[in-house]
């Protein structure tokens, strides 16, 4: 994430990683833009010949169940530091089976420490989707809750239209610290001037 912004936080650990994602999000002259720059950011945590693999080999097997389910696992295995406590749950899929390729995020620890739903849509929610539809072959939709800062990972799931996303249509959060700066810096400014960028 560094390489794509261009500039490293002098904090340690977790806090330098939220002002690196806050600098991603400022830097970006698009939530396109942001969005693609974080799936390149995804993109460089794999080996290349990984993804290509996987995406060829494994994603075809039952329809997408198998792939599905190994990432359902790999995510709540691997992601705990990132996200916080999670689980592998069961998720209901358009045809009406289900298939245990959910994850279920108890307390974003991203979304609770950036405080700001465009840097959670923006940087995690859409690109996240994108890279693994786009890179591993597996649909994904992710349902944050702005309220008690869950989440519910959705493999096997293709996400709605951005226009019928909910996610999508929520407005930043109170405590923002973006939109609350914005707020300050630009009393005459227009609302969509002083929110979070988005879609």
């Amino acid at each position: 994430m560094v390489e794509e912004v261009g500039w490293d936080s002098e904090k340690p650990g977790y806090a330098g990683l939220m002002e690196v994602a806050n600098r991603l999000m400022i830097k970006g002259k698009s939530a396109m833009e942001t969005e693609q720059a974080a799936v390149r950011v995804l993109q460089s945590l794999f080996p290349p010949l990984l993804l290509v693999l996987y995406k060829a080999l494994l994603s075809p097997i039952a329809n997408g169940q198998l792939a599905a389910m190994m990432l359902a696992r790999a995510t709540a295995l691997s992601c705990q530091w990132l996200m916080g406590p999670c689980s592998v749950n069961s998720v209901t899929l358009p045809n009406g089976k289900s298939w245990s390729s959910g994850v279920f995020v108890e307390k974003c620890k991203y979304l609770e420490d950036s405080k700001c739903l465009g840097i959670c849509i923006n940087t995690c929610k859409l690109p996240t989707q994108a890279f693994f539809k786009d890179h591993m072959g597996v649909d994904l939709y992710m349902e944050p809750n702005f309220e008690d800062y869950s989440c519910q990972f959705n493999f096997g799931v293709s996400p709605p239209p951005l226009d019928a996303d909910k996610a999508l249509k929520e407005p930043c959060l109170d405590i923002c610290t973006n939109a609350r700066r914005r707020r300050e810096l630009g009393r005459n400014s227009s609302p969509d001037e002083l929110s979070c960028p988005q879609v």
